[in-house]
């Protein structure tokens, strides 16, 4: 298990995702964050199915980082209530592990 993770966020326009990326790399909250297109999310809102278009964000981050990272996220998003889910990295390339840290800010001890 590495202390990497990879948290998930949703954005209702690609414009807000793509300012929401941007911010949290420039503030070394997120080493890298991935934006997909055109997905179709089905929920319940207030009692009521939406179904609604969105940009789905993949930030890759560390574990110290998340409660920076949460905040900004809340800070900037659009929504009442946006997703903000913290999934465990188990394993992955050396290489590329160590650029993830050296992009993030230093953790506080």
């Amino acid at each position: 298990m590495t202390d990497k993770i990879v948290v998930l966020t949703t954005c209702d326009s690609e414009k807000h995702a793509a300012h929401l990326a941007r911010h949290l790399v420039e503030q070394r909250v997120a080493a890298c964050v991935n934006i997909l297109p055109k997905a179709r999310s089905i929920y319940r809102w207030q009692e009521k199915i939406e179904d609604a278009g969105e940009w789905i964000l993949l930030i890759k981050s560390r574990r110290d980082q998340f409660a920076v990272l949460r905040a900004e996220i809340q800070k900037l998003h659009t929504y009442e209530v946006p997703e903000v889910i913290a999934l465990p990295v188990v394993d992955g390339s050396e290489a590329y592990l160590g650029w993830l840290d050296g992009q993030l800010t230093t953790p506080v001890e």
